[in-house]
């Protein structure tokens, strides 16, 4: 009896020494298991920088750029894809598509990989995305936006105006993501001056998201009738014919203009109707 009692505590201590042993094995493990991702700071962590916009409006056959700016890079491989056919663009500094328009351009010692579009047509407008090789990779979505600015001048395409009287131009600039450089007049072909001996000339440019220009000549003449043209440096041309007239030509246009209310076949027929109203009424 006594010798079972020695093996039973002697049993017990082995086992006892066993499961301490196999406690530390685990701890050990878990610690080696552990992503490594769980143990650093946040501030080393790759993320997107949220400041950068990711929507981009580009003039047609204008450079467009795609700013990708990730945050503690670590050296990782940036890709652009574009979504309308899931084309891979670019991987790195290298490019992957026949269509050498596209370019990927990295500013060294920072986390910018910007997508350089050259000559942008309205087929490159869309999603493109810029994708970061994290485990699991992480993505960015910019959408570009192709525009084409164009330019009108207000109550054209012709303008009748009474001798002496002044003549008032706005030409407006649309669907330009910025300002026009200048906005240059043109009379016949010919660059309107304000220094000019006619005087009477003056020209102000508001540059904003819609950008104007208003044209004043005072004291009309006849000889300020003809095409005016306004030239914006990023749209194309707008034209208007201006007319100046004297007071009795000008009187006599509206009051051909107000009896022409009816097409002449439509004002043929009603006097036929009328006619044959009266021959059997």
């Amino acid at each position: 009896m006594h010798s079972l009692a020695i093996i039973a505590v002697t049993t017990t201590l082995i086992y006892s020494a066993l499961s301490a042993v196999h406690s530390d094995s685990n701890a050990s493990d878990n610690s080696l298991n552990e992503s490594p991702t769980n143990n650093v700071t946040k501030g080393s962590i790759s993320y997107f920088d949220s400041n950068v916009s990711t929507n981009v409006t580009a003039l047609l056959g204008r450079t467009a750029y795609l700013n990708c700016r990730v945050k503690n890079f670590s050296n990782r491989t940036v890709s652009w894809l574009r979504h309308r056919d899931v084309h891979l663009l670019t991987v790195g500094h290298y490019t992957y598509t026949n269509d050498q328009r596209f370019k990927a351009i990295h500013s060294v010692h920072t986390g910018d990989w910007t997508l350089m579009i050259k000559y942008p047509q309205h087929t490159d407008s869309g999603v493109y995305e810029c994708q970061v090789s994290t485990s699991p990779h992480m993505s960015a979505y910019f959408y570009l936006y192709v525009v084409e600015a164009i330019s009108e001048i207000l109550g054209g395409p012709e303008l009748y105006v009474d001798v002496g009287s002044t003549i008032n131009l706005t030409c407006v600039v649309r669907h330009s993501p910025e300002p026009p450089a200048y906005i240059i007049w043109n009379h016949e072909g010919t660059i309107i001056t304000y220094s000019s001996k006619r005087g009477g000339v003056s020209v102000k440019t508001e540059r904003e998201d819609v950008s104007r220009s208003v044209l004043l000549i005072r004291n009309a003449h006849s000889s300020d009738s003809g095409l005016y043209t306004c030239n914006p440096s990023n749209a194309r041309p707008s034209n208007i014919t201006v007319h100046v007239l004297n007071g009795e030509h000008l009187e006599a246009m509206q009051f051909s203009g107000k009896i022409s209310t009816y097409p002449p076949l439509t004002l043929t027929a009603l006097i036929v109707l009328s006619t044959v109203y009266f021959m059997y009424c």
